[in-house]
């Protein structure tokens, strides 16, 4: 599972990496962070991140799902690869690490 986390790597908007002192490229994805969709049909919709899968290496974003044919609405799961960071979340870890500690 520890080496799963590598695969849940979001790159980052190139403001958000100026704005901050972060050196990385791209940083591991949680619940509550702000993303935009690079590929695929919602390509260029931004939303937050509802849920994290580790086990299947998914992100599931908040307003972006889709209908079934019994009218049950079920979120759609976007790879990592295919999003872009905007915004994080606020937590003391990511506090040190947006200063480049």
């Amino acid at each position: 599972m520890h080496e799963k986390d590598a695969f849940l790597r979001v790159h980052l908007a190139k403001e958000l990496k100026e704005s901050s002192k972060i050196k990385k490229r791209s940083v591991l994805v949680n619940k509550g962070d702000t993303v935009t969709v690079m590929r695929g049909a919602h390509k260029g919709k931004s939303a937050k991140v509802k849920e994290v899968s580790h086990v299947k290496c998914l992100v599931y974003l908040e307003g972006i799902s889709a209908r079934n044919a019994r009218g049950v609405e079920n979120m759609i799961p976007f790879q990592p690869s295919n999003l872009k960071l905007t915004a994080l979340k606020e937590s003391a870890y990511r506090k040190k690490f947006m200063q480049g500690e």
